[in-house]
């Protein structure tokens, strides 16, 4: 099933949490200043919604892994990325019929596409493919519920700044390139998962109602109390009326018998 509005992804949410992964990645400059004609990967993380539980393919620990020394890394990256993305591949092979909630992933520059082209050029060629209609944006989704003024740019770091602040592990991607710049390859990584962490929390902030948002008007007030604990509590009440109603209909109906 396709979801393609934010009402059928929050009821899809609810009721089957465990189909849902959310996926982040980090990678080399997004324009032409790179050694190669596209960015590198540097790290993937996936989250499982329902239980929480974090999956990483990251530079510095395949880097580890083949015994590589720090300093030799990026002289060396063929064969970290290749692995790195080998791994995330076997990963995501028997859950791509799974929702896969992601920001913005969604072209050749940065994406999907952009994972896979990055694994052909270092010769893989058994990529499992995700079905486009399984991948689903979060910023698109927000946009469709809250309006498009859902946050200021960039919106990523301003919803966080909006729902707690901004997590000290954070990095805009001028600083990721500058991270790769000089080795730092675990700061990239703590950077992709808070980031997978903090779009985890959004959505369950959206689907309980308590997501902060910069947009205005009844129509999101009233958006906010229909999914939040208000409307349990006016679905007890509805409850409670209709079984007192009840009640009632029955003590006049057996009156009028006697």
């Amino acid at each position: 099933m396709s979801i393609n509005n934010s009402g059928r992804f929050i009821k899809e949410a609810k009721e089957h949490s465990e189909n849902f992964y959310v996926i982040h990645y980090s990678c080399q400059s997004l324009y032409d200043d790179n050694e190669a004609l596209s960015p590198r990967i540097t790290s993937i993380t996936v989250t499982h919604y329902a239980t929480e539980q974090t999956v990483s393919f990251s530079t510095h620990s395949i880097a580890e892994e083949l015994h590589i020394p720090r300093e030799a890394v990026r002289d060396r990256f063929d064969e970290v990325e290749r692995e790195l993305l080998r791994g995330f591949y076997a990963f995501i092979r028997d859950r791509r019929d799974k929702y896969w909630v992601h920001w913005n992933m969604r072209n050749l520059t940065y994406g999907f596409e952009h994972l896979e082209h990055r694994y052909r050029v270092l010769g893989g060629n058994d990529a499992p493919i995700i079905p486009v209609e399984r991948r689903l944006n979060l910023n698109d989704l927000l946009a469709d519920r809250y309006g498009s003024g859902y946050a200021p740019h960039p919106k990523l770091k301003s919803l966080m700044e909006l729902n707690g602040g901004v997590h000290r592990h954070f990095l805009s991607g001028e600083e990721e390139v500058q991270a790769f710049q000089d080795n730092e390859f675990i700061r990239m990584h703590n950077s992709t998962l808070c980031k997978v962490g903090f779009l985890n929390s959004v959505i369950r902030k959206l689907l309980s109602g308590k997501l902060h948002t910069a947009s205005r008007g009844w129509g999101i007030a009233l958006d906010r109390i229909f999914e939040g604990r208000t409307t349990k509590v006016i679905g007890l009440l509805g409850t409670a009326i209709t079984i007192g109603v009840g009640i009632w209909q029955v003590c006049l109906w057996i009156g009028a018998r006697r």
